[in-house]
């Protein structure tokens, strides 16, 4: 048997589960946003409560481990990394465009592929390709999407887009063969299966030098109204 908790950060949507041989037993989410800070260690709090009330022994913490938002994977990993070391477990990464294709792998038949998209501001995604058995055709790459984006793949095959960088590229993608789905976001719940494998095959990472996957560096900009303009 094995207990796992896994915390999902990378985009707006904040979640954690606690699951034991992959049966869901606490799931929490919020869809609100720009609360991550607080609302992980709130749920996580909540799930070792309930850990602590029912002699649950935890056996893994699972995060996800990018690319999406800077400041979200930062929350997320340094929870899991905390509870890791706190509980002296081990530690799973799982990727969250892997999680995201999981999630959507029932849509697709053996000629269309999974394209999971985060939002990376302005017109630029964090875009991956699998096919139905989740196998990558193209890894992650930080994509400036224009008009013919993806032609090249899209004449050959249907491509399901999908993700919160998915819904700013409906208009720009209008091949016959790009299908859209709106409201996909990776989920702590959608993890579990992945967590699992990871966990029966070891595949575990070192707490102590374990980064998340940014693909690109945080770039800090200055709010317009700090700006002081000063005049000779």
């Amino acid at each position: 048997m094995s207990t796992l908790i896994t915390i999902e950060t990378s985009t707006p949507v904040c979640s954690c589960a606690l699951s034991r041989d992959g049966e869901i037993l606490i799931n929490k989410e919020n869809y609100e946003g720009r609360s991550h800070a607080s609302l992980v260690g709130l749920f996580v709090s909540e799930i070792m409560e309930y850990v602590r009330k029912q002699h649950i022994q935890v056996d893994a913490i699972a995060v996800s481990r990018g690319p999406g938002s800077y400041t979200g994977l930062r929350i997320g990993v340094s929870e899991a990394k905390g509870l890791s070391y706190g509980l002296d477990i081990p530690l799973i990464a799982i990727s969250t465009a892997h999680v995201m294709a999981s999630m959507m792998k029932e849509k697709a038949d053996e000629n269309t592929l999974l394209c999971p998209m985060i939002d990376a501001r302005r017109m630029e995604v964090y875009a991956t390709f699998f096919d139905k058995s989740l196998k990558v055709i193209r890894t992650t790459s930080a994509d400036i999407v224009e008009r013919g984006s993806y032609n090249d793949m899209l004449d050959k095959q249907q491509i399901i887009f999908f993700g919160n960088g998915a819904e700013k590229c409906r208009s720009v993608i209008t091949h016959p063969n790009a299908l859209f789905f709106d409201g996909i976001y990776p989920l702590a719940s959608a993890m579990v299966p992945l967590a699992e494998t990871s966990f029966t095959e070891k595949s575990f990472v070192d707490v102590a030098y374990f980064e998340p996957f940014y693909l690109k560096e945080f770039v800090a900009t200055i709010p317009r109204n700090k700006v002081i303009n000063v005049k000779s």
